[in-house]
């Protein structure tokens, strides 16, 4: 696919017509207070991995609702002291899988926090956590889920468990709790911009090729799913356009990108027509951080780089959570 978004230097000037709720933050405020109405309850239980170099712990913590939410923390086997912690989230359809599929961050050093994704993981990796909340009918996928309202959307209950997931990663005596990143790739991306907007004190934020941001814009300029999920929803709940647009803003990464306090490090591929390149540029200028930095993979798709943005980040990293 060649490019098909805007060049490159129309989006480093990009801005995002998303509206933002007037509402917004009280949203978020009251969403996140019935959730600590729960006790997180941070469970970390030892797990046999045949691995010599990682001790890792099966997590158990409260999330949105008090709902049970898995996650695994790999500990480098030499740890004795509080360690700069990794909180990882995890791309669409997927879960937390197995223990030895996460072994980079910890080979490197830091406590690595990776939280399972709430009804995800039978599209690959395989998840261990539930989501017991129910919605009226949507379009297959998740996000559509609950679309209607605000309070009922599937992302407000996901991105709440990402904000727990880095309490419950604070939790843990081998992690520093002043020295956490929120990383992820795509919606895990998506959620990393969330919590970063929703969490003040984080040490930096690392979003690659993310997805759920600029939904004005993603919704009508590409065609492939997740993003078309929304339109073929539409398709058939004709006139609830604008209801659905409505509840889409309160979840959308360009307005958690302007109270994003952390150093960041983005990624966008400029063929990337799942989560194209204009939305990522639309997040990434609207960061409030100024020490911010933008990876282009100029021949990629939603790829992107890889084990190179892999790289970028290990490079990047260790200097913002000395």
């Amino acid at each position: 696919m060649a490019l098909f978004d805007l060049p490159l230097d129309q989006l480093r000037g990009y801005r995002s017509t998303s509206a933002e709720p007037e509402d917004f933050d009280a949203f978020w405020a009251k969403t996140l207070q019935e959730a600590r109405q729960y006790d997180l309850e941070p469970r970390f239980e030892p797990v046999e991995t045949h691995l010599k170099t990682v001790k890792v712990y099966d997590v158990t913590f409260a999330g949105f609702g008090g709902h049970p939410v898995k996650g695994w923390l790999t500990l480098p086997a030499w740890a004795n002291a509080p360690l700069p912690a990794v909180v990882e989230f995890i791309g669409y359809g997927g879960g937390r899988g197995l223990p030895h599929t996460h072994l980079l961050w910890a080979s490197a050093g830091f406590a690595h926090f990776v939280m399972d994704t709430r009804g995800q993981g039978s599209g690959w990796g395989g998840g261990d956590t539930p989501d017991p909340v129910g919605s009226a009918p949507a379009y297959p996928g998740f996000m559509t889920r609950g679309v209607e309202d605000p309070e009922s959307y599937y992302y407000r209950r996901l991105f709440t468990d990402g904000v727990r997931a880095v309490e419950a990663a604070r939790a843990h005596p081998l992690t520093d709790s002043a020295r956490v990143a929120a990383v992820g790739t795509s919606q895990g991306g998506g959620i990393a911009i969330a919590v970063g907007g929703l969490v003040p004190d984080l040490a930096a934020v690392a979003p690659d090729v993310p997805f759920l941001c600029d939904f004005p814009r993603a919704t009508t300029l590409t065609d492939r799913d997740p993003y078309r999920e929304i339109g073929k929803y539409l398709k058939t709940n004709r006139g609830r356009t604008e209801q659905v647009q409505r509840t889409l803003s309160y979840f959308d990464g360009v307005h958690f990108a302007t109270r994003g306090s952390a150093p960041a490090l983005f990624s966008a591929a400029l063929e990337d027509q799942t989560c194209p390149p204009s939305t990522v540029f639309a997040a990434f200028n609207a960061w409030a951080n100024a020490d911010k930095t933008i990876e282009v993979y100029n021949f990629n798709d939603h790829e992107g780089g890889g084990p190179f943005q892999q790289a970028a980040q290990l490079r990047w990293l260790p200097d913002r959570l000395r």
